[in-house]
């Protein structure tokens, strides 16, 4: 290389080398990240958090998101939605150990509970609040927030991976049961006792997803290639579900539609899978989660493979029958942490996706033929479309007698809980309902 021939190379490089730190200091300036984005229970509400305040939006339409509400209390790493009520569950980062529950329509704090660590994950349902701290777990009466069982001791949980079913028939609680095995516990919060201990994968488990019933659970190892499903009853595996053959992934999130007959996959490929679940597993040995197709090359392959499956290894045979995507999204945003939610929008299955940069893009899923799901909208989380007054919400501030009046208030709610509700009492999924928990202090 010549002299000549070096200093233009150097050249081109430093104009390459600004003009990039020029585009990633504008980039910087004009993007704000988020710092978490989660789903209610029944998939009809998203919640997003950044630095500066959380959003909640309810998902009703292919067209627009409906903020439902916005607050700007900075640092929020966990804002908890119960369905469609006015309850949120809130934990931020600058006090970790406290949990405040408050109905942000009436812009009130019903009460607060501290714990000895940080809170790792809050789930509710219509019965219980469950907190998990990185060794422990806090089993919440929702009605009158009093805490009705703890589970100590349990393995390092760092990431706060739990489940929680939102059935009130099955309501169970999953939790890993093994630090080093991917050993599932299946817990049940109204009996308050042990269900089954599943030995769901060789490695640590990474993912776990309650069917909307609360009769199947779905789990991933840190390997990721290889996604289950067992039934809380027995522990029985009813489905065995490949994500992939080579290629290991980081499974970030696991989600059943809301008829249970679909589960999505994401993971830190560039691949979201869909698959379909069977109605009788157990009672073919068809491969489970693929197309529902007897006629061509696929049916015949399925037919020799279950045929030979007595010559062929054990492991051969296992992967050749192992359920395939039925449908699936190719997305560019590898290097990005992506959730995946199924959801009923306008009586149709959408499949939704959403990244840590504050996106939301939302699929149609043909239920019948699967394949490539096409991008309906996207929408931008993390830049709300409405001014909201914030001093509608949450108030710091109070006078003697507002705060008396107010706790005289959550003392008649307690009162009214201690009664036996009528079966239609107390709709949680109406806006104007919620749970008439107790004021409790720290």
């Amino acid at each position: 290389m010549s002299l000549s021939e070096g200093v233009d190379l150097l050249r081109q490089g430093l104009v390459t080398g600004i003009a990039g730190l020029m585009a990633g200091g504008e980039g910087d300036a004009d993007t704000t990240q988020a710092s978490f984005i989660t789903f209610n229970q029944d998939t009809t509400c998203v919640a997003v958090g950044t630095t500066s305040g959380y959003s909640l939006y309810t998902l009703n339409s292919t067209d627009a998101l409906e903020p439902v509400y916005q607050s700007d209390e900075p640092d929020v790493y966990i804002a908890e939605r119960l369905f469609s009520s006015s309850l949120v569950a809130v934990v931020s980062s600058s006090n970790a150990r406290t949990l405040r529950v408050c109905h942000f329509k009436k812009g009130t704090e019903i009460c607060r509970y501290s714990y000895g660590d940080r809170i790792r994950a809050v789930r509710m349902n219509r019965s219980r609040l469950v907190v998990c701290l990185e060794e422990s777990l806090y089993i919440h009466n929702i009605r009158d927030m009093k805490v009705i069982h703890t589970i100590r001791d349990t393995p390092p949980n760092p990431s706060g991976l739990i489940s929680l079913s939102c059935d009130n028939t099955h309501c169970y609680l999953a939790y890993p049961g093994h630090s080093h095995t991917g050993e599932l516990q299946i817990f049940d919060t109204i009996n308050l006792a042990s269900r089954v201990i599943i030995p769901a994968h060789e490695g640590q488990l990474a993912a776990l997803q309650f069917s909307p019933t609360g009769t199947r659970i779905a789990t991933a190892s840190e390997k990721g290639t290889v996604i289950r499903v067992f039934s809380t009853h027995d522990g029985s595996k009813l489905y065995e579900l490949r994500r992939g053959l080579k290629r290991t992934a980081s499974i970030y999130s696991l989600s059943f539609s809301p008829c249970g007959s679909f589960l999505a996959c994401s993971s830190n490929t560039e691949t979201i899978h869909v698959f379909k679940l069977d109605d009788k597993p157990t009672q073919t040995p068809a491969l489970a989660g693929s197309p529902p197709s007897d006629d061509g090359w696929f049916g015949y392959i399925n037919t020799m493979v279950s045929a030979s499956a007595g010559y062929l290894p054990s492991q051969v045979t296992d992967t050749l029958l192992q359920g395939r995507a039925f449908a699936s999204v190719h997305h560019n945003q590898t290097g990005t942490k992506t959730i995946c939610a199924l959801a009923m929008i306008r009586k149709s299955l959408r499949l939704l996706i959403c990244n840590d940069e504050g996106f939301l893009h939302m699929y149609s899923l043909d239920q019948d033929e699967g394949g490539d799901c096409s991008l309906i909208k996207q929408f931008k989380l993390v830049e709300s479309p409405t001014i909201v007054d914030q001093n509608e919400f949450l108030e710091t501030t109070e006078t003697p007698e507002t705060s008396a009046k107010q706790d005289s208030e959550k003392f008649h709610e307690m009162a009214s809980a201690a009664e036996t509700p009528p079966k239609t009492c107390f709709l949680l999924d109406d806006d104007g309902e919620f749970p008439p928990v107790a004021f409790a202090a720290s």
